[in-house]
Order: structure tokens, then sequence, then C-alpha cells
């Protein structure tokens, strides 16, 4: 392997970002976040030394979904700008240094999309088949997506005189993926947004939109749908050379393995790791790193040319689907004990500083787990500062409250009143007074300057997005010791999950007998024997990289 192979699968050691414009910055004053506000805080993600921005729904929508209900996806939301705001945004994060993936919402449109009101207003109508019909709902369902709100996914519609099929909300009526023609529209639209720039495309919900179940004849117009995914990722490719698609495809790791596109890796490039994600907090209530591990040895061998999308918090629910009902209950008691935390009985709607009741020591030792497991990181905005969640807020909206620049008003996301925000602030102890850009900009201490730490770092040492993963034996449970190799180099990562100082044993295969260890934080050395042993000290809820160097080794710096 190559230094220069890194710039060509960049998604292996990119840092990615999300964000959602209208609650990020708000530019012109009129309470909701815009492109134009985005443009002028590039220069703040790429001090932080973020590679990869991936924006959420920007389209025109009428936000009962907070944007994932589309209208037009073609089309840039009003209140956030034109496409003229979009092009300025790519070209000044390309000059920056970053890329940009955008979400791809195409298993459903709005039920105000022009397609799906042509469709209700004819069986004749060209776009019919854009979505699925029934003249009865079947009779064995699958239990609903959101069950506080919706008691089936079938839903009569009066003009239609016909039920339409909605996984998701009743105001989301889900497309035919079986019909040529909505597959022709979701390729012109990808190839749409990349004529703009964009590097790739984050795939929501990527099982529904592959599903078939409720068409009927849908198996003998797309009798593999793996098989449409990976003309997707062709189609993507052609087009880009490099781009990505990166799913949300949170089911069961054999499950996980087709969406990758088994051994040929050839359908999804990249995929969030939620088994991984939901043991972490099963081992951070428990502090007890095995469920962690046993969550990430679990992962299915795949080609080269894939990577998983590792992650903390993301825009919706802390899910925990994946955990046991007895798993889940410990968490909940440990992170989320009041029902207002929960939603769906399998999520939680908070932030990880909140549920480690503001620890820094836990906080920062997460983090640094983040970027030091095997894949890529990804943050939601807001986690470099420790923001908090708003509760009083529904559901998975409690996190999805507006950045906290500075102490001001509106914590200078906007010069609006507070009654006009679309979002409304944090408050409290993580409300903007406490946690804020501008103050901790100017700490050395603080949570942001360690996260800038952290990712120069981790863009410093390859082998964390590339380099092949290993766990390494020590006694300790509570402690999660692993190793990163790639071609001859190699780091040692240590992390330990609960409150006491230990010292941890540890046995290195395959080093130079010259080899010691340097801490890449601090730059003290540690001594290795030449039998690869040492012991290494490890604070409370501490963290250690460690870099294997050999005597006369050039990377030493």
């Amino acid at each position: 392997m190559k230094v220069t192979d890194t710039s060509d699968l960049w998604w292996k050691s990119a840092v990615i970002y999300c964000l959602d414009v209208e609650t990020f910055m708000d530019w012109n004053g009129d309470g909701v976040g815009d492109l134009d506000g985005l443009a002028h805080r590039l220069d703040y993600l790429a001090e932080l030394g973020v590679t990869c921005l991936w924006l959420m729904p920007f389209y025109p929508s009428p936000d009962r979904d907070d944007g994932y209900d589309i209208t037009d996806f073609y089309g840039v939301d009003g209140r956030l700008g034109h496409h003229g705001d979009f092009v300025e945004v790519v070209r000044i994060a390309r000059d920056r240094g970053m890329r940009i993936i955008v979400d791809l919402v195409v298993n459903h449109t709005s039920d105000q999309h022009p397609w799906f009101k042509a469709a209700r207003s004819s069986p004749t109508s060209p776009f019919r088949d854009y979505y699925v019909w029934r003249d009865e709902p079947p009779k064995k369902q699958a239990a609903p997506v959101f069950p506080d709100k919706e008691t089936s996914e079938w839903q009569w519609d009066e003009k239609a005189g016909q039920y339409y099929q909605h996984v998701f909300y009743r105001q989301q009526p889900d497309l035919n993926i079986t019909d040529a023609a909505v597959r022709d529209e979701i390729a012109k639209v990808i190839g749409f947004w990349l004529e703009l720039g964009v590097s790739g495309f984050r795939v929501d919900a990527v099982p529904f939109l592959l599903q078939t179940d409720g068409i009927i004849d849908g198996a003998r117009r797309l009798p593999d749908p793996h098989e449409y995914l990976r003309a997707l990722r062709s189609f993507v490719g052609r087009r880009t050379g490099d781009g990505i698609l990166l799913g949300e495809v949170n089911l069961p790791r054999d499950e996980q393995a087709l969406f990758f596109g088994g051994d040929a890796g050839d359908e999804l490039t990249m995929q969030f790791d939620f088994i991984a994600m939901q043991n972490l907090y099963l081992s951070l209530a428990r502090k007890d790193a095995r469920p962690l591990i046993a969550a990430l040895q679990s992962r299915p061998d795949g080609s080269p040319d894939i990577q998983w999308a590792n992650f903390v918090r993301n825009h919706d629910e802390l899910t925990l689907d994946k955990l046991t009902a007895e798993e889940r209950e410990e968490v909940f008691a440990a992170f989320g004990p009041e029902k207002r935390m929960q939603v769906y009985g399998r999520g939680l709607v908070r932030r990880l500083p909140p549920m480690l009741d503001g620890d820094p020591r836990r906080i920062r030792m997460v983090y640094s787990l983040l970027f030091s497991l095997p894949g890529t990181p990804v943050l939601f905005y807001g986690e470099e500062i420790g923001m908090g969640e708003n509760l009083d807020l529904e559901g998975r909206m409690a996190v999805r409250t507006p950045m906290q620049w500075n102490s001001g008003k509106n914590g200078g996301f906007s010069t609006a009143r507070p009654s006009r925000l679309r979002h409304a602030m944090t408050t409290g102890g993580f409300g903007p007074e406490h946690v804020n850009v501008a103050n901790q900009r100017r700490d050395p201490d603080s949570l942001l300057t360690f996260m800038q730490t952290l990712i120069r770092h981790y863009r410093n040492a390859r082998e964390l997005g590339w380099g092949a993963f290993e766990v390494i034996d020590q006694p300790d449970p509570a402690v999660f010791a692993h190793r990163l190799s790639w071609d001859d180099r190699s780091v040692v990562l240590l992390h330990n999950f609960a409150p006491d100082a230990v010292e941890v044993p540890i046995t290195l295969k395959n080093v130079h007998e010259a080899s010691h260890l340097a801490d890449l934080f601090t730059g003290e050395t540690l001594e290795l024997s030449p039998t690869g042993k040492a012991t290494i000290p490890l604070e409370g809820y501490g963290h250690r990289w460690l870099r294997v160097h050999a005597a006369d080794e050039r990377s030493q710096y």
C-alpha cells in the first residue's frame, strides 16, 4: 500500500461532520440557519480539522419531518438560500480542504410532492406507479417504525380510492422502487447533485429503499434489489471516480455484509456501525469494555474498498434496538432513566455530555475512542464543544437545537427574537452561556481544543483509518486495548471504562527487538522488551495512543 492510495480512498481517513443548515448559522436574521451562514463558518470547520461535511436535507419541504419529507429532490429550500448559495458553499469548502456529501432520501416523498399529487389524481396518471397502492392493506404488516405516531404502514387516500404504503409517517408515501421510471429519477437526482460538486451521499434508510414486500408483482420487475444498489454504486463511480455512498443500515451483521456487496465490496462504500455504537453505551453503563470488543470482533470481513463509519451520536434517536431488552434497560437506567429521555421504547433523545454528567474524563475518553476505532469517525454538530439536549422539545428534536457560537443572544446563532427560532436553544448548564465555541477557542484546556488535537493525531496516523485491527489481551475487563497496523507502522490504543487507575500489561507480536512505544499526545517514551512486553499506566477513564517505533524509524516526529 502506497501513501498515495490514501487520497484515492479518501473516505477511509476522513473526518466527517454532520450538520443541519437550518440549525447551524443564521446569517440573515430570520431565525432559520442558511447556506450563507454555513459559508461564513466553513473556516471554523477547517480549523477544527473536518475533511468532509455531511449536510442533512436542505431541499424544499413542508417540514413535517424536519426536512425528510421532500417536495423537490432537485431544489433548495427557499428559507435556506438557492442553488447559487449551495454552489458557493461547495466551492469554498473545497478550497478549505473539505468535501461535501448530502442526504439522499429517496425511499419516500412528501405527500405534497407533485409526483404524489399527480399519482393520486387518477389511476391512469403516469405517476401512479411511482407509489405503492393496494385496494386493501395486507393482513400481515411489519410493526410501525414510529409506534407513537402510526399504527399501520398503509393509509387510505380518498381521492385515489386506494391505500398507499408509508413505512415511516403517513405524510411520506413510499416510492415504488420496482418502477423503472422511479429508478431513472433516482439516478437523475444523484447525477444532478454530483454535477454541482458533491462527493457522494449519505443514503437514508437503505433497507427500506430496497424493500419490495408491499409491491404486488414487484419481484418480477426487480428480482434482485442488491443488483440495483450495485448499479447505483457503479453510477456514482462512473460520474466521479471517487464518490461514495454512506448507508444507514441498522441490521444484523450478516445482512450488513450483503449491503456492502460481500467480498466484492461493490454496493455501499461505507455503513454506519450501529451495533458497535449501541454496545459502546452498554460498555459505558457497565464500565466494562467487553460488549464493545465483542461488537467490533463481530464485524464481517470484506473488501478493502469498504469502510465502517463510527459515531457516538447522530441526528436521530440514539437507538438501542440491537441490544436485548435487559441490556437496553441497563442503558436506560444509566443514561436515560426518565421517560421523557426515551423514545419509541428503543432509544434515547440525549447527547453524550449530559448522559455522563458532564464528566470531562469520560467525555474525552469516549471521543478518543471514537477517533481510534477501526473505521472513519463521524461527528454530529456541536459534539466538539460538548453541547447538550433540550428535553422540552419533542422526540428527536431534543438533539437538533441551534449551534452555540457564543454566550450572547441565541448563542450567536441568530439575531432574531428567540420566539422566531425554528428550533429552541438548549438551556441550563449546557446552554450557550456555559458551552460555546467562542470561549472554548480561547481555552487551551477546552473540549474543542482537545478535539482539534485528536483530529490532528488521527489524520497523522493513517493506521487508524487503514490498519488491520487486533484486540490486545490483558486482564482488566474495564480496559479496551487494541492495535491497528498498516504496512510497517502500528499504533496501540488503550481506553479505561472505569474510574480507577490501572497498570495494563500487554504483549505485542511482530515487533522489532529495538522498538519502543511513543505517546502521540505527550511524547513520552515507554520501554518495550525484546519480546514485545510492556506495562502501561492508565488513569481512571484514561486513554493513550502509542506509536510502535523502531530505533531508526522515519515516522518519528
